[in-house]
């Protein structure tokens, strides 16, 4: 008889976490502050409130180490949490490594991701507010999904700007959206000013994160009734999603596991920051040491290639500064498959913990990424979503590193979001037909060089 293994380890609704972890407190320095954009200096709650409640401004400047959650939104929460976390046995074997592989599968959401943890307690400030009406931007379009979801638990308008890439590549997006109330347009659109100044200069513009951004935050600044609402980048988002990572503390602490490698995918960080920063406090604290690596699209690789500066979170110039890892607001990322991870920048959090080399990054390839995901949904049974592929790809590439070195690591990773409304993507793959963007390529460098030389000037 062979020995049973244990593959899903689970938390009682009694056992999920009641606070979030705020990683501000306990940075070994103070990151660089977000700045006014016309005037250069520090901004302040004041100069935020047009766009977000006061408890979320207080929330995204403030150094207490733990935020209680609100009885309301745990309600909401225990719809899926807490979420569950594997060990990739079949994975294992597939790979003949010594390596012990563990996966946060945050799938199982309403949404088919990670992110709800941050759209629930967003929405939930917002309503407390009297907001009556949310607008935002959405890439492959989890972050609008979570948002539209969100919503329709507290009774609040929802309308959302999709990349136009990702809105033509998954249109049953849209369709999932619209069933949970919200409204969604294909993002550059004619509907705002800064849409139709992209438009004029590129009617067949495939669209940012950065675009999308600009049309969700003209139409909430011109509306005292409309507030805005961002799916990853910005510190209190981050903090909403640490719910994960200290869900999965407990879950190895159950099996009696460390983890020495934890992989993550980053676009703007929201999935990478809330899985490993309650196992950076751990290290902080001296309880474990484990290397954490992020992994990012090859096509936009704003750690590993991009300029640690000062910049606006949208293309137009409407947000405040941000001191971030950037290709520039100006820069349109190639139409990848992983549309979550098209974003110029990257949260200035993770920027400035990479910048204090707390963690490390690499970049992949989507063919090397798809490859990934179908392995692990041929092993584990999951399709995942394009942008946790690129999280796979690591950990398959750590994985054989110690076949080779019979080294028994322990890895973890974070798989963010079910692919179920990506197959499109798994379908070029499967038929050849998918294409790897050279970073390299002159066109590419060309288009970085020129959006870099549009960095805000700031005055000394």
């Amino acid at each position: 008889m062979s020995e049973r293994k244990q593959h899903k380890i689970m938390l009682t609704e009694d056992e999920m976490p009641t606070r979030w972890y705020n990683v501000l407190h306990d940075l070994p320095t103070p990151p660089p502050p977000v700045l006014h954009p016309g005037t250069g200096q520090p901004v302040g709650p004041d100069d935020l409130a047009p766009l977000f409640p006061m408890d979320l401004i207080m929330q995204e400047v403030s150094t207490d180490q733990y935020v209680d959650i609100p009885e309301e939104v745990l309600d909401v929460y225990r719809l899926w949490r807490p979420s569950p976390l594997f060990r990739a046995h079949r994975l294992e074997q597939a790979l003949d490594t010594p390596a012990r592989i563990y996966y946060k599968y945050e799938g199982v959401s309403p949404a088919g991701s990670h992110k709800p943890n941050t759209a629930v307690p967003q929405v939930y400030y917002n309503a407390k507010a009297g907001i009556k009406k949310l607008s935002t931007e959405t890439g492959a379009g989890q972050w609008g999904t979570a948002l539209a979801f969100a919503c329709s638990q507290f009774d609040v308008e929802c309308e959302i700007w999709q990349v136009r890439a990702s809105y033509d590549q998954k249109p049953y997006r849209k369709i999932m959206i619209e069933t949970f109330g919200g409204t969604i347009h294909p993002s550059p659109s004619a509907l705002t000013e800064a849409g139709r100044s992209i438009l004029a200069k590129d009617p067949d513009s495939t669209g940012s994160l950065g675009i999308a951004i600009s049309e969700a935050v003209e139409v909430a600044a011109k509306d005292p009734t409309i507030n805005y609402a961002l799916g990853s980048v910005l510190n209190h988002v981050l903090l909403h999603q640490t719910i994960i990572g200290e869900e999965t503390l407990l879950q190895l602490a159950q099996v009696g596991e460390q983890a020495d490698l934890i992989v993550g995918c980053t676009g703007g960080g929201s999935n990478f920051g809330g899985l490993m920063f309650p196992f950076l406090r751990e290290r902080w604290a001296g309880a474990m040491n484990p290397v954490i690596r992020a992994v990012e699209p090859a096509a936009c690789p704003s750690l590993t290639q991009g300029t640690y500066a000062y910049d606006f979170g949208d293309t137009i110039g409407m947000t405040p500064l941000m001191k971030m890892h950037t290709l520039g607001h100006d820069f349109i990322p190639d139409p990848i498959h992983s549309g979550g991870l098209r974003y110029h920048g990257m949260s200035p959090l993770i920027s400035h913990l990479y910048e204090d080399k707390q963690i490390e990054a690499v970049a992949k390839p989507q063919s090397e990424c798809f490859a990934a995901g179908v392995l692990f949904a041929r092993t584990e049974g999951i399709v995942p979503a394009p942008e946790p592929t690129h999280a796979l790809a690591a950990t398959v590439e750590e994985a054989l590193r110690c076949k080779e070195s019979g080294e028994e690591k322990v890895i973890l990773t974070a798989l963010c979001g079910h692919g179920h409304l990506d197959l499109a993507a798994y379908d070029a793959f499967l038929s050849g037909t998918i294409e790897d963007h050279d970073w390299n390529d002159a066109n590419t460098q060309a288009s970085v060089a020129a959006a870099l030389e549009k960095l805000p000037v700031l005055s000394s």
